[in-house]
């Protein structure tokens, strides 16, 4: 089994924290005799054993942490050990065969998969499939306003730095009533390669292209701002600064001021089911194989009543592994959170837009591709 770790000494504590709470959701059940396990719906299931590790997506961590504590539960045998250090950083360990599956804000783009070199595999074949939906919520902290409206013009000079009050006539224009102070913007991006701010730099792009120039990048393009780690790092960073704005996940910006994005004629706030609507309506890639499902997401193409700015992430591992047991967990996990019950959990979890029907039958079908003998 290739299992190296990459990971930094300050990771360490987040992989013995996942380990603990691992060892604690693998506890069988009163009556268990290990053989069979139920599933979260009760019904009873052939179980699974062994340990695979995972990196990367920290969009996608409060769903992964549902989803390893019903799938162990349901396998007191397995360990599924995620840790979220971000996309490209998840996108490297399985490159460099640190990582059995891998959650990332991106799919793999066609040259780097024609490249191969996928170190956690044996061969160069991979699979990838939408596992988590999620709107990317347009956060502030100004004390007292809780909503604003803003169009994509708008929020690309914001971003550009070429808005730096809030009380900015652009800002003004679209919130007629809403009281404004003199105080600066802080832009806030990620420090780390992000799926996250791939999507975000993706939608500044296509609406508004005479603003953000830049080349859609998984990395940020510009020395101005104010960097944070992960979508945690992000977060706490708005909630700390007073006038700061910044991107991220949606389930974790609750607490924070929220930016309804201008979508034709309306300002359409975050939602699971807006943001659902735009994936629905964005075809897969072409040139791609059937165990290969990444989205064409178009923000400009975005239809009426949709948020424009979601996150489409997936799970990828390979379709063959050196060890068969790492093999049959792998694909026993991603079956389970693929599911129409781990797309539910997923859901209350973390407000995630559940996979159509469709697209859960076409994941099953791309994750049957995994070799488990």
């Amino acid at each position: 089994m290739k299992i190296t770790r990459l990971s930094s000494i300050a990771a360490l504590g987040a992989v013995a924290a996942l380990t603990l709470a691992g060892c604690a959701s693998n506890e069988a059940p009163a009556g268990n005799d290990g053989g069979t396990a139920p599933s979260a719906s009760g019904e009873p299931t052939t179980t699974v054993s062994g340990t695979i590790e995972a990196t990367g997506a920290s969009s996608q961590g409060s769903a992964q942490e549902a989803w390893v504590a019903e799938f162990q539960t349901a396998n007191p045998e397995a360990n599924v050990l995620y840790e979220s250090t971000g996309s490209g950083v998840g996108r490297d360990n399985f490159k460099a065969g640190a990582s059995n599956f891998i959650g990332s804000d991106r799919a793999f783009k066609i040259e780097e998969i024609e490249e191969g070199g996928f170190g956690s595999c044996a061969t160069d074949e991979i699979v990838e499939v939408p596992n988590y939906i999620s709107p990317v919520a347009v956060a502030f902290n100004l004390p007292g306003v809780d909503s604003l409206n803003m169009d994509a013009d708008t929020i690309a000079k914001i971003f550009a730095g070429e808005i730096t009050s809030w009380d900015d006539p652009a800002i003004a224009a679209l919130n007629e009533g809403v009281e404004l102070p003199a105080t600066t913007i802080t832009p806030v991006h990620r420090s780390d390669a992000s799926g996250t701010q791939e999507t975000f730099q993706s939608y500044l792009a296509a609406t508004a292209p005479d603003v953000w120039t830049w080349e859609p990048e998984d990395t940020w393009p510009l020395q101005s701002g104010e960097g944070a780690d992960g979508t945690s790092g992000v977060v706490d960073a708005i909630a700390a600064g007073e006038g700061y704005i910044g991107f991220a996940d949606a389930s974790r910006t609750s607490e924070l001021g929220q930016v309804a994005v201008q979508n034709g004629d309306e300002f359409i706030s975050y939602s699971a089911d807006a943001a659902a609507a735009l994936v629905e309506a964005s075809p897969l890639e072409e040139g791609r194989s059937d165990h290969d499902l990444a989205f064409a997401v178009d923000p400009a193409a975005a239809p009426a009543g949709s948020y424009p700015i979601a996150l489409v992430s997936y799970l990828i591992g390979c379709v063959e592994y050196e060890d068969p047991e790492v093999a049959s967990l792998v694909k026993a996990y991603f079956q389970f959170v693929t599911s129409e019950e781990g797309q539910a959990i997923g859901a209350e979890a973390a407000g995630a837009a559940p996979l159509s029907t469709g697209l859960i039958e076409k994941a099953a079908a791309a994750i049957d591709a995994i070799v488990t003998e």
